[in-house]
Order: C-alpha cells, then structure tokens, then sequence
C-alpha cells in the first residue's frame, strides 16, 4: 500500500501513528476497524446492478479505502478482509488471507475471506464482517471467548477445525464460521468474490454493520437494527433509508443516493427450492 494512503487511512481511523507490530498494536488497530469500517454491500450492489464488467469493488486495497474515505463504505467479506490484511501487512504484522464457511445451511462450499495474525503469543484471527472488536485467540483445544452481548463472539473447535460462533444483524440465532484454509492469496480472495456475481445473498438487498457505543448499528432486511451491549435488539422499517445512511451511519449522501432499492433474494441457483420454483 502507498505511505501516503496508510496514513490518510490510519489518521481516519483515529490512530496518532502507527501501531506497533504486537498483541497490543493488533489489539488497538482492529478495535479502531471495527468502529469505523463498515461491513456492507453498498457499492457491491451498485455494482451488480449496473451489470458493470469491471472488477468487483474493493478487490483492490487501494480502491477499498479511497472509497472508504470518501464515502464511508466497506465492502463484503473477500473485499474487507483483503483490505485489513493488506493494511496489517503494510504496518508490519505477520497477516494472512484464510478461506472459511459460513454454516448457514448444511452441505455447503466455503463462502466467506477472514484474515489469521500470527504474533509471538499465537495466531489470532481478526474479521472485518464478524466486527468483534478484540483479536480472537486460537487455542488448541480450548474455546476462546470475546465478552460483549452484541456479538457474543465465541471460538471453539469442530473436531480439527476452529470455528467463531456468533450472531449477524440477519440471523440473530448463533452459527458458526468455520475457518477452512490459510494461508491464502489475494488472487483466491478476488476469484472467490467473482464468483458471487451472479447470485450471492449480498447482491439483492442493502445489509450494513458497524460496531457503535458498544453495540452494533446497521441495516438488514430493509429495517435499522441496534443491538446493545446486552444483546438487545431494536428493529425498525426504514423511512428515511438515505437518511439513516447518511446522518447515522456515516455514508455520503452522494453513494446513498446512488444505492439500488432492495428486491428480494432469491433461492441460491441449483438449490431444491429454486427447483420447485
């Protein structure tokens, strides 16, 4: 990544100046991530709306975070966690890109990019869609934990796979990610991404997440939804859909204008009830 482009991105992350290479730099990094870079699909759907034949968005880091700064948007999760590795890399961690599965339905191939940090202590997974705020510890054998109701963040192991449990703003029932492969490269990550062009449940309706005052904020099937550091949740329609971008996510009123309505998800290709459609 270019100097210039790391401290624009550090300072906008609130950062004084580059972190250390340790358990407290990784620390201080991903926590400041998770409060101010979004998981979204925003310009993914502009993206695959539009038809455009370009490069899916934020493949490339450099792109993920001029957007970012401009507009206060991420990406989904081959985009996001590219985007953290890169930057992690260029500040000095030993980073890498890994391939899991989110276990959304049985029988599955992997669908999800997460980002494993290697330090003196041990590996520590850190994931810019999961958002949950501390490094994640992998202990062999023993179940790690990240204390907060909102995201209820817990690793475990599934027989000779670890796996993070927890919650999204769509699925308030805990599942797990299970972490499938690492390390990875890039061009795994952007040839993963192409391959949700054509269905993905991200390229149909607006899904947001942010970590705000201890909680989360975002949308997710066309209402706001809260949940508090106790777990809580608040959901609401969206009246007002640029303004709650704007005013209460941060997004420039210039890419929420230009965001696509929702239309409904369909069946993924291939599935039984897409037969029976």
């Amino acid at each position: 990544m270019d100097q210039h482009l790391v401290e624009r991105v550090l300072e906008r992350l609130g950062l004084a100046r580059a972190p250390t290479a340790d358990r407290a730099g990784l620390a201080a990094v991903y926590a400041a991530w998770c409060r101010r870079v979004p998981f979204d699909n925003a310009r993914k759907l502009i993206a695959v709306r539009t038809g455009a034949g370009t490069p899916l968005p934020g493949d490339d880091p450099d792109d993920f975070f001029e957007a970012w700064l401009r507009h206060g948007v991420g990406g989904t999760c081959w985009a996001g966690n590219g985007a953290l590795c890169a930057l992690l890399q260029t500040l000095g961690f030993s980073a890498q890109r890994g391939v899991a599965t989110m276990m959304v339905a049985p029988d599955i191939p992997p669908n999800h990019g997460t980002v494993i940090v290697h330090l003196e202590e041990g590996r520590f997974i850190v994931d810019a869609s999961i958002l949950h705020v501390d490094p994640l510890p992998i202990i062999e054998g023993k179940e790690s934990v990240v204390g907060n109701g909102a995201w209820g963040v817990t690793g475990h192991w599934l027989g000779d796979d670890y796996a993070i449990r927890w919650r999204s703003l769509q699925r308030p029932e805990p599942f797990d990610c299970r972490i499938d492969e690492w390390p990875v490269a890039a061009d795994r990550f952007r040839a993963q991404h192409e391959a949700t062009r054509d269905w993905s449940p991200f390229n149909f309706e607006l899904t947001f997440n942010l970590v705000r005052d201890g909680g989360r904020v975002g949308v997710a099937a066309g209402q706001g939804v809260r949940i508090d550091s106790a777990g809580r949740i608040l959901a609401a329609a969206l009246h007002d859909r640029i303004g709650f971008l704007v005013d209460e996510l941060g997004v420039s009123e210039e890419l929420a204008r230009s965001i696509p309505e929702d239309v409904p998800t369909p069946p993924p290709p291939g599935s039984r009830t897409a037969a029976r459609g």
